[in-house]
């Protein structure tokens, strides 16, 4: 078994199949050392837990488990095409796009959800920049949408 393999059973964490694409394009491309995810939904077996904005249909708290599904959901997308987690040297960018009524502001905590996680499977690596951006619609009404770049060996 793997480090990071070793790592997601320690934490009860499995990564999910790539989830299908919802338009033209493919979850993921590498260029050079890094690989970038497209913005991935918090899909559970094929279909979304919840939609609807985070602050009005959708409680924050909830929605940080759906920033925290949405990025296994981007890592499985990494996975596909660079083989193994066990290559990532480091999380280099998350994206957090949160769907927001006017005057909703906790899009941070919302995005801690990606942060967070990220941080237990990688440990120090895990450690990023990121953006937590609020938006008036996702796609298929989702309530979040994480993208990632990462950095490999």
């Amino acid at each position: 078994m793997s480090a990071i393999e070793s790592r997601l059973a320690e934490l009860g964490i499995s990564i999910p199949a790539v989830t299908k694409p919802v338009a033209a394009y493919v979850p993921a491309v590498t260029s050079g050392n890094l690989v970038f995810t497209a913005g991935q939904l918090p899909f559970v077996e094929g279909a979304l837990p919840a939609t609807g904005k985070v602050g009005a249909e959708v409680s924050p708290d909830d929605a940080v488990g759906y920033a925290r599904t949405a990025v296994l959901n981007a890592l499985a997308a990494a996975q596909s095409v660079i083989g193994s987690l066990d290559r990532v040297t480091r999380v280099v960018k998350v994206v957090v796009f949160v769907a927001s009524p006017a005057g909703f502001t906790g899009q941070p905590a919302v995005a801690n959800g990606a942060s967070t996680v990220l941080g237990e499977i990688f440990g120090e690596a895990g450690a990023h920049a990121r953006s937590a951006v609020g938006v008036a619609v996702l796609p298929l009404d989702a309530p979040v949408e994480v993208e990632l770049i990462l950095e490999f060996a």
